[in-house]
């Protein structure tokens, strides 16, 4: 059983994949309490692999790209959940804080590190060897320089939003700017108003 928040169909906003059409599902809980986490991820409905793929199935008929996200998605999904959503034809991307390994079959994987939360630190907590893209929130207190040199092959770099709705965003694209081994991304779901 998985404890699930939500699934639901939209596009991705965030990273590489923005504008692509992809069922979320989010899991519940978290290994970190982030003070700038926008997601309301603890609650949720216990569910099987075959209640998740059948809600997937009526959530986006036709989208065949999934996103695992939560939360921390990893940990929950198990070889059993890919396995089960791989061979009903998806496609898996993954939106992960790197402290927990991806199991195999997993198509995308989106390393979000977060660094100086509940005494996490820079890449040494971060299990994870490599992934698609590296998406860093600009958080109080990040050093990009100390993730540029991960091993993805896209770096983004995300401002971050506050709870009156303010972000440092100028911030942000000042350092894209001057660094360029880095992307910016936005958060265009929010942008567009929809989930």
């Amino acid at each position: 059983m998985y404890k699930v928040n939500e699934i639901f169909c939209s596009l991705q906003g965030e990273g590489f994949w923005t504008g692509t059409p992809m069922v979320f599902v989010r899991l519940s809980g978290c290994n970190l309490r982030c003070p700038f986490c926008d997601t309301a991820h603890q609650g949720g409905s216990l569910m099987d692999g075959e209640q998740i793929l059948e809600a997937v199935r009526a959530a986006g008929p036709g989208v065949r790209r999934i996103c695992l996200t939560g939360g921390e998605p990893l940990l929950q999904v198990d070889d059993a959940l890919v396995g089960l959503l791989k061979g009903a034809g998806y496609l898996l991307h993954v939106e992960t804080n790197g402290t927990q390994a991806v199991p195999a079959g997993i198509d995308w994987v989106t390393c979000s590190p977060k660094e100086g939360v509940r005494g996490l630190v820079g890449p040494g907590a971060v299990v994870l060897e490599k992934a698609d893209e590296l998406k860093l929130v600009l958080s109080p207190g990040v050093d990009p320089a100390r993730w540029a040199g991960f091993p993805a092959a896209w770096h983004f770099l995300q401002p971050c939003a506050q709870a009156d709705g303010s972000s440092n965003a100028a911030e942000a694209v000042a350092y894209v700017q001057a660094h360029p081994v880095w992307r910016l991304s936005l958060q265009t779901h929010k942008l567009l108003d929809i989930r």
